[in-house]
């Protein structure tokens, strides 16, 4: 079974930008669904983007239009998630989700959590 590791979480200032990688081990990345959540201290976990299997079609929460971006790279090992125009609204834990030729949909303006294999996640914090 495919599982999940994020990385490239940090600190960075508001208006900056960062780019969080999902790779794994398990499986062919391709073949999975990505989904992309978070979760800040205190708040329920919030589906932020997806990714369709063999690079369908993505999607985004209505929180995060305009400013999130999610793409497979060509080699087809690794989902990145670009963050731009970073607000203190986006610090929370990161995770990325894997789910083997599964959904990726929107619902109530949110990504469905449809996914069975989830990462450990990547700490985001944006502070001036």
């Amino acid at each position: 079974q495919f599982t999940p590791v994020e990385s490239g979480g940090g600190l960075a200032q508001p208006g900056e930008s960062l780019r969080l990688s999902c790779t794994g081990s398990g499986g062919t990345l391709d073949a999975y669904s990505i989904g992309w959540f978070r979760q800040a201290p205190g708040k329920e976990r919030e589906g932020v983007s997806c990714v369709t299997a063999a690079d369908g079609p993505a999607n985004y929460a209505d929180s995060v239009l305009g400013r999130f971006t999610i793409w497979r790279d060509k080699a087809k090992t690794t989902v990145y998630l670009q963050i731009n125009n970073l607000k203190p609204e986006d610090t929370a834990v990161y995770y990325c989700a894997a789910n083997f030729w599964g959904q990726c949909a929107v619902k109530d303006g949110t990504i469905v959590p449809d996914f069975a294999s989830w990462g450990q996640g990547t700490q985001v914090t944006v502070s001036s």
